[in-house]
């Protein structure tokens, strides 16, 4: 990477956490562009070079946010599936991604209101395909190819996904910042039992069939 391309990644980088750190600190409507860049040491005009407005730099840090927490799961349930030396059915892996990914939420709950507030179906399916940063990683390849590794066939798999997204999103809100019907202990198994329920609601047939 020549050092124009490397500069150029170090300022994008450089707004995104700025305005991450403004965003949960302030919020989204008493943080202006002018402030972002300011704090940055980045110049106003060049932040228009990278993003839109700061609706779009939300936007994009709530991609860039849930590819991190994705990543951090699926490299999870790789090194267990190695350390294991195990194969795990296509509904243990979601169950085991979504609980990777809880257990991040609740140990950062400044993180999960930031997601849980400015999250939405259009920005999450933007987080499956595009990367923000140069790190962050292709949910959508990871995801088909747990489909394609499942022993069933799977029908509409972005509706699926679409259910258990929303699910544990509106359960995670609740329950670990309000503890509300109860903690997410408690709520864990249930959880997980709507989960497989979503999952076998889109099974088809088996593939050997």
């Amino acid at each position: 990477m020549g050092k124009l391309e490397s500069n150029k990644l170090q300022k994008k980088k450089s707004l995104l956490d700025t305005a991450f750190n403004l965003f949960t600190t302030k919020g989204v409507s008493k943080t202006s562009i002018a402030e972002i860049s300011e704090k940055a040491g980045i110049a106003k005009g060049t932040f228009y070079l990278y993003f839109k407005d700061k609706y779009d730099i939300r936007n994009k840090l709530v991609s860039h946010e849930s590819s991190k927490l994705f990543k951090k799961a699926a490299t999870s349930l790789e090194e267990y599936c190695n350390d294991n030396q195990v194969n795990l059915s296509f509904e243990d892996k979601i169950i085991f991604i979504a609980d990777n990914i809880i257990n991040a939420l609740n140990t950062d709950k400044t993180l999960l209101t930031f997601i849980s507030k400015n999250l939405s179906w259009g920005i999450f399916r933007e987080a499956l395909t595009t990367n923000v940063s140069e790190d962050d990683i292709n949910f959508k390849d990871v995801y088909y190819a747990m489909i394609d590794s499942a022993e069933y066939e799977i029908e509409e798999p972005q509706i699926m996904l679409f259910l258990i997204v929303e699910l544990v999103s509106s359960a995670c809100y609740s329950s670990i910042l309000y503890n509300e019907p109860a903690d997410i202990e408690t709520i864990k198994p249930y959880l997980f039992q709507t989960i497989k329920a979503i999952i076998k609601q889109h099974e088809k047939q088996l593939k050997n069939e």
